[in-house]
Order: structure tokens, then C-alpha cells, then sequence
């Protein structure tokens, strides 16, 4: 049997592709080749930022991308996918297998037809590469930037026009000048995309993605057709890519930042009160959110009630 996955990441970037040609090869032997996934480039099946739309649709058998690239038809799915000054990957998986995460989001994917599997997890992105430094907040006001997710809504408070286009079409836009800044990922993402061209100045840290969950879609009704041994061997070998994607994203960074500066980037931490003005503008949106949209009331009170409870033994048993 073989399943058409649709990925919104091209296989040659680092990590995010990497997945592409690791995970079909470990379906493969978990079960001795009956089950084949089947990756195809962005674009190739459907358009890379209409993946997971197009498993509903099922238009393609299965995507590989994250949640907040289903978001248009719920904002509250892109709590399953980063959140804006939330969790690091421990206290993320926390919440998604043992408070409740997941159940949310199986709730809610599946109403839209949709199986969702956790399959890949990565630490803090950067925050974004601009032309310009940014030294206040009032620096922001008319940029037109690529950004991904609930931080895109934080920049938009700002003054920021922001769109999300998938990867492989950033740099061309702000070639052609129709995007002055652009934020997508990890150093080691980030540095193949060449966004450095153009921009010289690299933000940190990634408020807005402090840890980035990332799943496997498959249609609902095919997730069903597939039977224990195959829908098994695709929930262990992507529990194996998130554990693989966890470590080589910690490991991946520094050299890429290296390397980097090396070629003249400028590595910028913000300001402390740009960052509180940015906390500030997220918790805004909270509020407006759990006004207009139940699903995000009861998810992200699921996910604050087991931080507020985390943060006991956060408290006491780390360094930092």
C-alpha cells in the first residue's frame, strides 16, 4: 500500500526535509515494505502552504507540515503547532501526551477529517531577518514581513503587514521587494534559504516559537482503512523523527550561527522592551480570542492551567 504524502518543506532543508527521506525508509522496515510513504516536493501535488486543506479535502492521501498552516479554518489549531511566549519542547511535550493536548487536537482534526500525528518537535526558532535595524518598537510600523502563526497576529499589532508564504517562496519575494523582513525557522534552516542576501540583521530570540511541533496528516477516513500493524509502524517511526529532530535541532545551531556571521550577519537579541511590548500584545490577543472562539478558550485554558501547574516544578528544579 502507498500513501502520497504532500510536505510543505522542500527534502533538501536541513532537518524539516530530512524527514522526507528518514521516515518512508523506517515505514518501510517496520513493516517489511508493505506499507510506502511516498513524499512529494511542495507544489508538486497541491501548493506547499495547501497541504493539510488538501488531506481534508482529500485531495492527497496524507501532508507533512504543522498545524498553523490549517489555522484558516480555526485559529485555535495553531496552539497544536507553537505558541507565543510558551513552552520549550520538554514542557511541550508535556502538555500535548499528559495534559491534555493531544486529545484537543485529535478532537478537532478529526472533525475536519484529518489524523494528525506528533512527528517532529525543534527548539527556539530565530525571530526574524530584517533590512534594517530595529531599535523601537515604532521601527516596526509599515513593514511588510513574512510570519508564521499566532506571532504573525503579535506583529500585526505593531503595525507589521505580514503573509505566510511557504519557504520556498520567501527569498523571491523579498527580492522583488515585496517583503522587507521575513522570520521562517532555525539557523540551520534558515542559512540554506539564503535570507542573509538581503537582510542583513538576524533577530533572536523566537518569542514567538519557542518550541515548534510539527505533524505527520493523514485522511481521516484512509487513517482508518489502515489497519493496527501499519497505523503502528507510522506512530513509531514518527515518534523516532521527533526524537531525532529534537537532538539534531539542538546540535545544528551554533554552526549555522558560525558561519553566519562569518558572512557578515548580524546576530541582534531585542531589546527588553520590545519583547515586553510583544508579551503584552500576545496576552491582547488571548483575551480577544477566547471571546470569539470557543475552541481556543478551552484549548489554551488546557495549556495555562497545565503551565501554571508546571511552573512549580520548574521553579525548583532547573537552573535557569
Amino acid at each position: 500500500m502507498t500513501l502520497d504524502v504532500a510536505s510543505t518543506f522542500p527534502n533538501t532543508m536541513p532537518i524539516l526535509g530530512d524527514v522526507s527521506v528518514r521516515l518512508p525508509k523506517t515505514v518501510a522496515r517496520l513493516t517489511d515494505g508493505a506499507l510506502e510513504l511516498r513524499f512529494h516536493e511542495p507544489g508538486a501535488l497541491v501548493p506547499g502552504d495547501q497541504t493539510v486543506n488538501a488531506v481534508a479535502d482529500r485531495r492527497v492521501d496524507a501532508a507533512w507540515a504543522g498545524a498553523g498552516w490549517f489555522a484558516e479554518r480555526d485559529s485555535a489549531f495553531s496552539m497544536f503547532s507553537s505558541v507565543p511566549f510558551g513552552p520549550g519542547i520538554g514542557e511541550y511535550m508535556g502538555w500535548l501526551y499528559y495534559g491534555g493536548g493531544l486529545e484537543l487536537a485529535r478532537e478537532m482534526f478529526h472533525a475536519e477529517g484529518v489524523h494528525n500525528i506528533p512527528c517532529g518537535l525543534i527548539p527556539p526558532e530565530a525571530s526574524g531577518w530584517f533590512r534594517e535595524e530595529i531599535r523601537t518598537v515604532d521601527d516596526l510600523v509599515g513593514l511588510r514581513m513574512r510570519f508564521f502563526g499566532l506571532g504573525a497576529r503579535v506583529m500585526q499589532k505593531h503595525g507589521v503587514l505580514t503573509s505566510q508564504q511557504p519557504p520556498g517562496e520567501i527569498l523571491a519575494e523579498m527580492r522583488a521587494d515585496r517583503l522587507d523582513a521575513a522570520e521562517f525557522s532555525l539557523p540551520a534552516m534558515d542559512l540554506p534559504l539564503g535570507f542573509n542576501e538581503v537582510a542583513p540583521f538576524y533577530y533572536f530570540p523566537g518569542w514567538h516559537q519557542q518550541a515548534t511541533l510539527f505533524d505527520l496528516y493523514v485522511n481521516l477516513d484512509l487513517w482508518n482503512e489502515l489497519g493496527e500493524q501499519h497505523q503502528a509502524a507510522i506512530e513509531t517511526a514518527c515518534s523516532d523523527a521527533l526524537r531525532d529532530m529534537a537532538a539534531q535541532g539542538e546540535a545544528a545551531q551554533w554552526s549555522a550561527m558560525q558561519q553566519l556571521q562569518a558572512e557578515g550577519v548580524q546576530l541582534k537579541r531585542w531589546p527588553a522592551e520590545i519583547l515586553v511590548s510583544f508579551e503584552d500584545a500576545w496576552l491582547e490577543i488571548v483575551a480577544e480570542e477566547s471571546e470569539a472562539n470557543e475552541n481556543f478558550r478551552r484549548v489554551y485554558e488546557s495549556y495555562e492551567t497545565f503551565r501554571k501547574n508546571y511552573a512549580l516544578w520548574q521553579h525548583f528544579s532547573f537552573l535557569r
